[in-house]
C-alpha cells in the first residue's frame, strides 16, 4: 500500500472514537489502546495533539496517571477518550431533544 493511501494514527483514533456507538466497547477500547501505545512509543507530540483534539482534561489525566501508576498509561487514556466521547454523544442527544419544542411551547 502506498504511503498516500495510509491512514494516520490520529485519524484512526478519531475514526474509532467517532464510531463508539456502532462498535462493541471492548473492541473499541483495545483498538484505542494499541494506537495510543504506538503514539507513546513513536510520536508523543502527536499523542498530545490527539488528546487536545478529543478534549481530554489535562489535569484529570495527570491525576489519574499518578493515582493509578500500576495501570497501563494507554488504558487510562483510552478510557478517558471513550468517556469523553460518550459525554459528547449524550450532550448532542440532549441538545437535539431541546431543539424540538412541545406543540404547546410553539408559537
Amino acid at each position: 500500500m502506498s504511503k498516500e493511501h495510509q491512514i494516520s494514527i490520529p485519524d484512526k483514533i478519531s475514526d474509532i472514537t467517532n464510531s463508539i456507538q456502532q462498535n462493541p466497547a471492548g473492541e473499541t477500547r483495545e483498538n484505542l489502546i494499541f494506537l495510543i501505545n504506538e503514539l507513546i512509543n513513536t510520536d508523543f507530540p502527536t499523542l498530545v495533539q490527539v488528546l487536545y483534539r478529543v478534549d481530554i482534561d489535562e489535569k484529570k489525566l495527570k491525576h489519574l496517571l499518578k493515582e493509578q501508576a500500576e495501570i497501563d498509561t494507554a488504558s487510562i487514556i483510552a478510557d478517558l477518550m471513550i468517556k469523553r466521547q460518550l459525554q459528547k454523544i449524550s450532550a448532542k442527544a440532549q441538545f437535539k431533544s431541546k431543539e424540538k419544542p412541545d406543540v404547546e411551547d410553539r408559537w
